[in-house]
């Protein structure tokens, strides 16, 4: 059964008449989600924040990259680090259609939490999106102290998209040899975009209620091109050829999500590669929950869930 709060968010969002986002071109798409984001998270939660560019390697496009980071306003020591990366199908979201969810876990989890500001397909196709949340990472991992955090209590994570590049780049620096990743926080991330697999959910959460498989094939063709689908493992984490010695996992999953058998796919693999790896499924919720904490109790519950996780995993 759905979540009786978000049925009525649902409801609300059906009787105004929002349109799916699919049905939208880019631009006006990634308004609405700003505002849907804002409708639904928490209020934001008061903690220091900081506005920084890093440049990007000429070989990727060069320019800069949006840092925004947040740190709580009582803390002296140095804290743990953790690099966030937004949700959006890698076509919406931003820094401020973030900034609550970021704020909120800077706070519970009393952590350094850097948002990076990652280029958004159809007018940065991949891997551009994975250049620059590689980037960022190891950026931010030589400027930790600079920033007020531990290069050694070092953790990514992201929700949707986020999640998915949160995992790459976990893969990435365990094969270049860093930087040192302590924890990875994956909230319903797309493991296998446009890989086949025995994945039902696609089908029995068609419609949503918050992500419907139109919404997600608008996404990869935009993201990927016209066959929307992943090349390799940059775009599907289950596509990598060896999945072990990976940083300890929590995957949050909502069952009424057609991602979420991808998501449990992937969460056997890690196990299975002698990978620690934490499932929580929330029964009733459904996809994009870590942005409606403001509305639906058990998201926010969710929300105070991966901050407990973070603190356990990096002392804080």
């Amino acid at each position: 059964m759905l979540d009786l709060q978000l049925a009525r968010m649902v409801a609300q969002a059906q009787a105004a008449g929002l349109p799916d986002l699919c049905d939208l071109p880019p631009q006006a798409a990634r308004g609405l989600y700003r505002e849907i984001l804002a409708a639904a998270d928490v209020p934001p939660a008061d903690v220091q924040v900081r506005d920084l560019r890093m440049p990007r390697p000429a070989a990727e496009g060069g320019g800069t990259i949006g840092l925004r980071v947040y740190r709580p306003h009582a803390a002296a020591e140095t804290l743990p680090l953790v690099v966030y990366y937004h949700g959006g199908g890698f076509v919406l979201g931003d820094l401020d259609g973030y900034d609550r969810v970021c704020r909120r876990l800077c706070e519970d989890a009393q952590v350094v939490v850097a948002s990076v500001d990652y280029r958004l397909a159809p007018e940065h196709p991949f891997p551009a999106a994975v250049d620059d949340a590689w980037t960022a990472l190891r950026w931010l991992a030589e400027h930790a102290v600079e920033l007020g955090a531990s290069p050694d209590r070092l953790a990514v994570a992201g929700d949707s998209a986020g999640g998915t590049l949160a995992a790459v780049v976990a893969l990435m620096a365990r094969d270049a040899g860093g930087p040192r990743i302590a924890f990875q926080a994956l909230v319903y991330p797309a493991t296998a975009a446009g890989v086949e697999g025995p994945y039902p959910s696609r089908e029995r959460h068609a419609l949503g209620p918050t992500l419907t498989l139109r919404t997600m094939g608008y996404f990869m063709a935009h993201y990927f091109g016209p066959e929307g689908r992943a090349p390799d493992f940059r775009g599907a984490p289950v596509l990598a050829a060896d999945l072990s010695r990976l940083p300890p996992a929590l995957l949050q999953v909502a069952a009424h999500d057609p991602l979420r058998d991808e998501i449990l796919d992937y969460a056997s693999r890690l196990m299975a590669a002698g990978t620690e790896a934490t499932v929580v499924e929330y029964h009733g919720l459904a996809h994009g929950f870590i942005s409606m904490g403001g509305a639906i109790g058990a998201a926010r519950l969710a929300q105070l869930q991966l901050a407990a996780a973070l603190r356990g995993a990096l002392g804080s």
